[in-house]
């Protein structure tokens, strides 16, 4: 797989790998499978692999330093910190400069390795000057327990504010055909100041890839279940917008996957897709390769235009942790 550059110092392949779906959020996970995807994507060259303390509890960081065992040099290893559990059960946020360090040393800890390549905050706290939670991150690439800095889901005041502080590496946020946000304020401010953008969930959760016509398609602990977007009155609506893509697809005889990955790459920015199928791995990394021509561009901006979605990305709780 060809590579791009998402700062200067940090190359990784045109398609990354994102991990968080091997810890069963999409429901059982055979971690043998699991792991045989992970190496995968490392034959084909998918370098990035994004994880974080949070998935599994833990265990997806164990999962995935397994795997990469006698194959660190192969791998743009990115791991985030920030996302934990409040005593009732939900997701909360913590930007503290003291739970980022006791949380980027338990993920050294579990991956197995004594660096990582890019570390994020996951979600920004309100209640910690974004200056002072990225000052601490900055000391802990001074400390030569990461080597380069992100944000996840950030708006871009936050994004300016913490580049002052210590260069951001990059950006990741949600981006696809059918999450097209960024391209408002985030993707030309990271252009701007040259910071990489890395874009997950780049298949809409799997929703691109046309094969998810109801919820009944989904296992009964999958997290889209709970996902306004895939409950099935949005679902039917939302289904009436894959027509162009797929005929663009089996016109070049591709999967609707890798035309919605390659229109990405054509972007300018890494996605980073997940699965626990060695052979959509593969299917994925082909993408990097697909170039669509400007007819094919402009028949999918106007299938896909921002906000043409049914539904929110998430329930009401995690969309507020988005975009601050």
């Amino acid at each position: 797989m060809r590579r791009v550059s998402l700062v200067s110092g940090l190359e990784v392949g045109a398609v990354g790998f994102g991990a968080w779906g091997l810890s069963g959020d999409y429901g059982p996970a055979d971690p043998s499978q699991a792991a045989a995807a992970l190496r995968r994507a490392l034959d084909v060259g998918a370098s990035l692999v994004d994880t974080a303390d949070e998935y599994g509890d833990g265990g997806n960081e164990r999962l995935i330093g397994r795997a990469i065992a006698g194959r660190r040099a192969e791998v743009v290893l990115a791991t985030k910190a920030g996302l934990v559990r409040t005593p009732d059960g939900r997701v909360g946020v913590c930007g503290r400069p003291e739970h980022l360090r006791r949380a980027l040393d338990g993920s050294l800890a579990r991956l197995g390795v004594e660096t990582v390549d890019l570390f994020y905050l996951h979600r920004v706290d309100p209640d910690v000057p974004i200056e002072e939670t990225v000052g601490a991150m900055a000391e802990l690439v001074a400390a030569g327990k990461a080597r380069f800095l992100g944000l996840s889901e950030a708006g871009p005041q936050t994004i300016r504010r913490a580049h002052a502080v210590h260069p951001l590496a990059a950006i990741q946020s949600e981006y696809s055909l059918w999450t097209r946000e960024p391209e408002r304020d985030v993707l030309p401010l990271v252009r701007e100041l040259g910071i990489g953008f890395v874009a997950f969930s780049p298949l809409g959760r799997g929703f691109l890839a046309g094969g998810i016509a109801s919820s009944a398609d989904l296992a009964e602990r999958d997290f889209r279940r709970n996902s306004p977007r895939f409950r099935d009155e949005n679902l039917a609506r939302n289904r009436r917008l894959l027509a162009p893509l797929v005929s663009i697809a089996s016109a070049r005889g591709a999967t609707p996957a890798q035309v919605a990955l390659a229109w990405l790459v054509g972007r300018g920015v890494v996605p980073i897709p997940g699965t626990r199928r060695p052979d959509r791995v593969e299917e994925n990394a082909r993408a990097a390769e697909l170039a669509l021509d400007p007819d094919e561009l402009a028949e999918l901006d106007r299938s896909f235009p921002p906000g043409a979605a049914a539904g929110e990305r998430y329930p009401h709780d995690l969309e507020a942790l988005t975009g601050r």
